[in-house]
């Protein structure tokens, strides 16, 4: 299991956010993510938004650091990308 997350630098909510993303299904990253604890309500179309003081945590539990930019990067190269508006991912990949 692979997952991917970037530095915290999205602000929202007065917090800086970190996207945790899969570059191999839905499932994968959903997986993750329970195995840490982060509520569903954390994800967001392609990803899940991390704050700032769980970065370490996510990393000490294998999320691989990249950049900002590896991390829309791997979604597209995975078929995994939605973006706003409700465009869906190519593929049969697991939700």
């Amino acid at each position: 299991m692979t997952v991917y997350i970037d530095p915290p630098a999205w602000p929202g909510h007065g917090r800086m956010w970190s996207h945790l993303v899969s570059d191999v299904s839905y499932a994968e990253l959903h997986a993750f993510a329970a195995a840490l604890g982060v509520p569903r309500r954390a994800f967001e179309r392609d990803h899940y938004d991390i704050p700032a003081q769980r970065y370490a945590e996510a990393v000490s539990a294998g999320a691989l650091e990249v950049s900002s930019r590896e991390v829309v990067r791997l979604l597209h190269g995975a078929g995994l990308r939605r973006r706003k508006g409700g465009d869906q991912p190519r593929g049969s990949r697991s939700s």
